[in-house]
């Protein structure tokens, strides 16, 4: 055991849920001596596999985690996301889906050490890294030493570490190593803030081994970690680079070897060969390293819950989280499974693992999508949001979390009048009674012509937050109308706010529009696994029988959603779409997915 655990373990508070014994605290599996990790006192390899359980419905947490043993992983690795255990503040939620003492039991019965990286933050490129957005909404230093973002780290805390505490090693539980922060060294430099950390996990109980992750840069590192948790690294290619930066006597590993990528809208699908992933995991290996596969399984962002980075532009993440995972989205074993595979064979002792059966899928069938309400009549059907305010109030203001939100006043101009956005975030459909005047962008344009002769009308502008950015210094950035709309020079006051619900749109026939709620029912033998596609769609979100299966574009390059089988029963299935810009004429089951034109690309 390295100097600086045992320090921490010696200085352990024993919780009463987990009692030690009277002479010494239990100690961790997991320790590391020597520029080796050990178990039991012998040298010991972590492989191991990201899998998110909050990306997989969790009547398929079995089948990825028998998918990833089958690798030959020994450990399966997953962040903890504290926006989706506590959507409202108060409120957090260990059920259902959020049930992560379920997941990480369910990991051990099959054989699996788990590795937990839990909150604050997360990146993940899921929405605003795993923050509340109610906590981003009103705390401007995030991931610092900030009184009040810690008193809200401490409270999610109290709530969650109590609950992996006796999933330990220690105590017979599969939780070998828990990570203290993600990535830090890449946005800031608050070392107190990092040591705050560490010991709310260690005053908590967490007793197994620490880790921090950060990129193969000096700089990261140094601002990254922190006494008593071993460094480790994020990379796609660098395996030198890390043996030089790895610090004195801590173990060598990749927490996060990037074998694939995600995607954004806009962009290319991003691949990666098998032989390169091999390639840079033997060659970690071959280093005496461990290494975690960044994704193992991949799985969706469901809902609203894709993040977006930002780089001179706003980049918002696609829905599917396939990122060209050894194991697909769905469950498919491709040829970076197999190379995985015969990577870690050689670490065991015995057979590994049989390799599951192939996922089951629907047969193709199409239904036609009946457009039946507005989407200007579906905002003003929506109570409103509180009072009437001078100007717009953002997402945050309005405790939206993500979606759309309806902006609407009265407003009369003059003739060749031009209105402006000043801050969108991000995208906005502008009408003007029934009107429908255009589409504005953040990054695009974000000014448009009034009709020229002038006049006077209800403004409405419909505003959609496309993915709260994730990673870098705008994490936690705010959604909606940031600072005002103006007609020529002049604000425009007097704003009521509608927020468009998560829920399915209430689909109750009124009239037909080229935009707004459409409906579709799909007859099935079977709930198996498929995937849906809206051709001629535009933008959209998409139900089904009441899930939220996440966003469409039609600027790609994911062309289908996942849609799995326990979202599906038999009989009859109900769709319904909310597409903002143009609806399509129908829906359709395809035997496979299409993520779009390729290109190979290597995370750095």
């Amino acid at each position: 055991m390295s100097d600086l655990l045992a320090a921490a373990v010696d200085g352990l508070t024993a919780t009463s849920a987990v009692p030690a014994s009277a002479n010494r605290p239990p100690l961790p599996a997991l320790s590391w001596r020597d520029g080796e990790i050990l178990r039991d006192g012998a040298p010991y390899r972590i492989l191991a596999g990201s899998v998110h359980y909050f990306r997989v419905h969790p009547d398929q947490w079995e089948d990825r985690l028998r998918r990833l043993a089958a690798t030959g992983a020994n450990t399966v690795d997953t962040y903890v996301a504290w926006n989706f255990h506590e959507r409202a503040e108060g409120d957090v939620r260990f059920d259902g889906w959020r049930d992560i003492e379920r997941f990480v039991r369910l990991a051990g019965d099959l054989g699996l050490d788990v590795f937990v990286r839990p909150s604050p933050y997360i990146c993940a490129e899921w929405s605003n890294g795993g923050i509340p957005h109610w906590l981003s909404g009103r705390v401007e230093s995030l991931r610092t030493s900030d009184p009040a973002f810690l008193a809200a780290v401490d409270a999610w805390y109290d709530e969650l570490i109590p609950r992996l505490v006796p999933l330990q090693a220690a105590y017979g539980g599969p939780i070998v190593a828990v990570q203290v922060e993600n990535e830090y060294g890449s946005f800031g430099s608050d070392a107190g803030y990092l040591a705050y950390l560490r010991d709310g996990l260690r005053s908590r109980g967490v007793i197994e081994m620490l880790t921090t992750a950060d990129g193969i840069t000096a700089d990261m590192i140094e601002h990254g970690s922190v006494a008593g948790a071993m460094t480790t690294f994020t990379f796609g290619t660098g395996v030198a680079a890390a043996v030089e930066l790895r610090r004195d006597r801590e173990a060598l590993m990749c927490s996060e070897l990037w074998g694939g990528w995600f995607d954004h809208w806009g962009e290319r699908h991003h691949v990666r060969s098998a032989s390169s992933m091999s390639g840079t995991a033997g060659e970690l290996l071959d280093a005496g390293g461990s290494v975690s596969v960044y994704m193992a399984h991949g799985g969706t962002n469901f809902g609203l819950w894709n993040g977006a980075n930002h780089d001179r532009v706003l980049q918002p993440t696609v829905t599917s989280y396939d990122s060209d995972a050894p194991i697909g989205e769905d469950g498919t074993l491709n040829d970076k499974f197999y190379a995985l595979r015969a990577l870690f064979a050689p670490f065991h002792a015995g057979e590994l693992p049989a390799i599951p059966a192939a996922p089951r899928r629907q047969a193709a069938a199409s239904a036609p999508l009946s457009p039946v309400r507005p989407l200007l009549e579906l905002v003003r059907s929506l109570p409103a949001t509180g009072v009437a305010t001078p100007r717009p109030q953002t997402f945050e203001q309005l405790g939206a979390e993500d979606g759309l939100v309806a902006y609407e006043a009265q407003e009369s101009f003059g003739r060749d009048a031009e209105l402006t956005i000043d801050g969108l975030h991000d995208r906005a459909t502008v009408l003007l009674d029934d009107e429908r005047l255009g589409t504005l962008e953040r990054d695009g344009v974000t000014s448009l012509a009034l009709p020229a002769t002038g006049g006077s009308g209800v403004l409405t502008i419909v505003v959609e937050s496309l993915g709260r950015i994730n990673y870098g210094p705008y994490t936690g950035e705010g959604k909606g109308i940031m600072r005002g709309v103006m007609i020529g020079r002049r604000l425009v006051n007097g704003w009521t706010h509608r927020v468009v619900p998560q829920d399915v749109p209430d689909a109750a026939p009124s009239r037909p529009a080229s935009d707004g709620v459409a409906v579709a029912s799909l007859d099935v033998a079977e709930p198996l696994d498929a995937w849906l596609a809206f051709p001629g769609g535009s933008k959209g979100m998409a139900w089904l029988n009441g899930f939220l299966l996440g966003r469409y574009w039609k600027v790609g390059p994911q062309e289908t959603l996942y849609a799995p089988a326990p979202l599906w029963r038999q009989g009859a299935n109900e769709i319904v779409v909310l597409d903002t810009d143009g609806l399509g004429m129908s829906v359709e089951i395809r035997e496979h997915p299409s993520f779009g034109e390729t290109e190979e690309f290597i995370g750095s």
